[in-house]
Formats: C-alpha cells, structure tokens, sequence
C-alpha cells in the first residue's frame, strides 16, 4: 500500500465526499508511456445499511454493463480476466475498505480506452458505477510552450511526462538547449486530478535567431531501454529589422527602377514605402518591391522604406539620384546697350550632374563655367563691335542643349569711309554706307545750291539695308561738271556727315571740257535742280527738319549765262 501514501490529496477529498450512498471516485483521465504500468486511483461507496460479509468488485474495460460481455480486466470472485489482461492487471486496493485501486503493467497502446468499476455486496447488491477513467497509452512526452514567445523576453518551456507507474520513475532531459542562451532546468512532480505529472522547466531568453528553433524533451526510464522523444519548434515573436534594401541609386533620366526592401520579422510586417509623407505602395510581406518607370528628375529625392509588426518598428532611407542632360538654358532675355555701358548676361541651366557651361561667339568662347549651373557673362563697356548673336551652351556626359541671345549695342551713325562718287558719261553715282543703331536717316545734300535729297527722292535716291548697314545710292544725270555731295546720316544717338570724294579717272573729262563745256553744264545742272524744285512741290512733300530746310531757296531756271571773261556780244 505504499502506492496510497504518494495520493493524500485524492483520498483527502474522496474521504470527505463519502456520504453512504452507492458512487465511486477515480481521476476522469490518466495517461502513461507504452511499456510502463499505471496505476488508477479508485473509492468507492455503498449505503451504510448494507453491511456485507465480504465485498467483491470486477473491473470491466469500455462498458460498465456485464450483458454487453465487455473484457473483464479483473475480477475478484475468481480471478478470470480476458486474455489481453492476463498477468497486467491486479487490484491493489481493498475492497472491504471500499479502495478500488487498479494496476496494469506492461503497457499496449491497445489497453487505451475507458475502465468502469462495478461493485458486488452479494446477491442483489450490484452496482456498476457510471464513473469512469480513461486511459491514454502515449509514446511521446508533451512539451508546453507559452502562446507568445517574445524576443529578449524571459520564456518557460515545460516538458510534462505522466507518472503514474510506482515502481517505474521517468528521468528527463532536454534535448537542443545548448543552442539556447543561458538555459536553466527545474524540475518538480505534481499531482492533477488524481494523477501524478512530472516535469521539467527549461528557462531561457529567445531572440530571433531561435524562431523556428526545435526544442526536445527526452523521457527515459533507468534499468530498461525505454526511452521516448518529443519536439516543439519554437515561435519567436520579434519587432521588423530591415535586412535587405538598395543602397543609394543613380539611374539615368528615362530607365525602370526598382527598390527592394525586406524585413525580417515575427508575424510578417507590414511594410511601406514613402516619399517624404507620401505612401506610395505598402503590403504585408516579408518583402515589397517599389516600381518606378521611366524616372524624370522629379523623381529624384529620398525614399523610406517603414516596416512595423506589433512588437516594434523599424525605417531605412535611400537616396534616388537622376542624372539627366541639360536642360535648355535659359537667358536673362536679348540685352539692348548703348555703346560705352556696362551689360550682363546670365545664363542658367539645370542637369545632373552639373554641366559645363559656356558663352561662345562666333565659334569664340568668352566665359566658361565648369560644372557650374549658372554662367555670368559680363561686357564692362561695350562697342559696336560686341553686338550680335551669341550661345549659351550647356552639356555633360548625358547630352548637349544650347539658347541663342543677342546683345543689340546702339550707337551713333558711322559712314563708312569706303562712300564715294564716281562720274560715267554724264551721270553721277554716290555711293553713301552707314553703319547705326538704332538705324539712321541719310540724306544727300548739294551744298552750292541749297537742295537735299533722302530715300523719299525715289527717282534719284535708291536705299537698302543689310543688318546695320544701310547703304543709299544717289544718282544724277546730264551733268556737264560734279557738283559737291555731302552724306548725312542721323540718328537719336548722333550724326555724322562725309563729303563724299569723287573717284574714277572720268573726273579729268570736267577738266578737258573748258569755259563753254562749264557753261553748258552749269546750265543743264540748273535745269535738273528746276527739275527736283518743280517735282517737290507738285507733290507737297517737305523735307524732313533733320537734314534741310523746310522751303527751298529761289532757283533761276534759264539758259542765260556768260562765260567768264567774255562780253555780251561775243
């Protein structure tokens, strides 16, 4: 009766429960490893009015009633049990002390199932008793992890293993926890229900690297080779740490990128990516890859990358830098200086990386900026020379883009010293070319007669333009001698006036035409000057204030002239 003193809290309560009423106690479930014994804890009560002279009690396995003919597991009348209990099963209790207790040996899984305990007094006092233990034949410890294993946490795991076998103690040991990070064991023996459990504590703290670990409890019985095994893998649960993301990219305006960000975490996170405050995709995955097409520098910035579980969070960030061509520059628009200011030109572009900038003129460059988004451009006095189109050129390794300018110097008018007259039979051609700007009105005077003529004068002044240069061309006919001609030329910044040389070995003809040709010219110069007088004023046409007067002096149209040195008569 050993067995009964390793029990006292069963019987306590069995013991205060006895109230002389036909009921039986014994633990609801029992379990013990195959190969072991067990033993069932068993009371039972009867009314106290019956006072037998013996008492005999059968054990039945899976039905309490003998007209099912169940498999008598013992039987104290005669000791007959079914062949699957032969020499396993023995009561241990005495039944004249209504102690019911059952011992079977040598453990199958097959003697699994429920044990039912009937009573017999003699005669009509029978009684099967509804109450019932089940017995598990089990082959593997269990091991009892906690429903949340937190990283850095301190955790128990249990290894909880039956002992309900007198004279067979189990011994456990851990299986794997060296792997562990300062593991500790405890052990104790305890009593459920009726039924005795041993077990062993494992304390440890898990980080992540133990997720999925595989933990094992090893249950074995000294002095045999019983030996059994159990495993429970371990559920880590740990904040995100991101472990695979882009370093910062260049990528060239136009090309796909991809960013990839991973996470390591228990349960999966949720992950997202950002610009500045903007999300632009998120999931919950272990991974999420972010799609850009055909990058432009807008896209260019920072990208965070947030993965988040409900044990903590982590961010990374990567730069994305879009190198790209130039853009078109831009100037501070085409300049107009009068000659002797200062000017300033700005030019500006914006690429990546920075481009070289240059100012060219005519295949000249006047300033370089070396990787430099803006380029100064600086005239401290300009001349007329330093008008015209110019280029702002930027280019790097990606492309080349260019803006033309003009820089517009005003000045005042410039004859060029190549106007001239030049005689041919009888016609005169004077050739006066200005240079100016803003452009000048040029006119041609006759200073010994008072006349001026300009562009207006189609029948004797042709004018064309070619850029700055104007060049007017006056023609006279039927001249017997060149007169003086005087090119003016005005505009608001000034004026200029040449008398125009005559060129050409034709002037000696003047020379040879002696006193009477002098007359003769002198007269058909006059009749031309009556011409341009008589034309004037049928067309009302005034001469402008700048280059003559507004009336024209009285001219003598007539044939009536002398040679010098010769009388009336002659």
């Amino acid at each position: 009766m050993m067995y009964l003193t390793t029990l006292p809290l069963f019987w306590i309560i069995i013991a205060a429960s006895r109230g002389g009423q036909w009921g039986a106690w014994m633990p609801a479930s029992i379990a013990a490893f195959e190969g072991t014994c067990v033993t069932i804890p068993c009371r039972f009560d009867f009314p106290d009015e019956l006072r037998p002279a013996v008492v005999h009690g059968v054990w039945y396995f899976n039905s309490p009633y003998p007209k099912n003919y169940p498999p008598v597991v013992f039987k104290s009348r005669t000791h007959v049990v079914h062949e699957s209990f032969q020499g396993r099963s023995r009561l241990l209790g005495e039944l004249g002390l209504r102690d019911c207790t059952l011992h079977l040996s040598r453990l199958t899984p097959e003697l699994g199932g429920k044990y039912y305990f009937r009573g017999d007094l003699g005669g009509y006092n029978q009684y099967s008793f509804s109450e019932h233990s089940t017995l598990a034949v089990i082959d593997t410890p269990s091991i009892v992890v906690p429903a949340e294993v937190v990283e850095g946490s301190a955790v128990e795991v249990s290894c909880v293993v039956p002992d309900n076998c007198p004279e067979m103690r189990p011994s456990l040991t851990w299986l794997g926890q060296d792997g562990l990070e300062t593991p500790a064991v405890l052990a104790r023996v305890r009593e459920d229900a009726g039924t005795w459990l041993q077990t062993s504590l494992l304390r440890f703290v898990p980080s992540r690297a133990e997720n999925g670990y595989r933990l094992g409890c090893q249950v074995s019985y000294p002095n045999t080779t019983l030996q059994f095994e159990g495993y429970a893998s371990l559920d880590v649960k740990y904040p995100p740490q991101i472990v695979e993301m882009n370093s910062s990219v260049e990528a060239t305006e136009g090309s796909r990128v991809t960013l990839l960000c991973a996470a390591d975490s228990n349960p999966p996170a949720l992950l997202t990516w950002l610009r500045e405050e903007t999300v632009l995709s998120e999931a919950v995955t272990a991974s999420l890859a972010l799609e850009l097409g055909e990058v432009t520098p807008e896209h260019d910035g920072l990208y965070s990358c947030l993965a988040e579980n409900a044990f903590g969070h982590a961010n990374q960030t990567l730069e994305l830098t879009v190198m790209y061509a130039p853009w078109t520059p831009v100037v501070n628009g085409s300049v107009v200086a009068a000659e002797g200011e200062s000017v300033s030109v700005l030019c500006s572009t914006q690429s990546n990386p920075d481009p070289i900038l240059s100012i060219v003129r005519e295949d000249q460059v006047l300033a370089t900026g070396i990787y430099e988004s803006h380029l100064l451009l600086e005239l401290p006095a300009v001349t007329a020379e330093d008008g015209g189109l110019y280029w702002c050129v930027a280019e790097n390794q990606f492309g080349r883009r260019a803006s033309a300018f003009n820089i517009s110097v005003e000045f005042a008018p410039v004859i060029e010293p190549d106007s001239h007259c030049a005689a041919a039979g009888d016609a005169l051609r004077c050739v006066c070319s200005v240079r100016a700007n803003p452009p000048a009105a040029v006119a041609f005077e006759l200073p010994l007669r008072n006349v001026t003529m300009n562009e207006t004068e189609r029948e004797f002044v042709y004018a064309e333009r070619a850029g700055l240069l104007l060049t007017s061309v006056l023609t006279l006919r039927g001249l017997a001698q060149p007169p003086r001609v005087i090119c003016s030329a005005h505009n608001r910044l000034g004026t200029q006036t040449l008398e125009l040389p005559l060129q050409g070995a034709n002037r000696l003809m003047w020379a040879k035409i002696g006193p009477v040709g002098a007359v003769v010219a002198f007269a058909i110069l006059i009749a031309v000057v009556c011409y341009i007088t008589q034309t004037r004023r049928r067309k009302n046409l005034p001469e402008s204030p700048s280059f003559g007067p507004t009336e024209l002096p009285p001219v003598l149209c007539s044939s009536d002239f002398r040679v010098p040195g010769r009388g009336k008569g002659e």
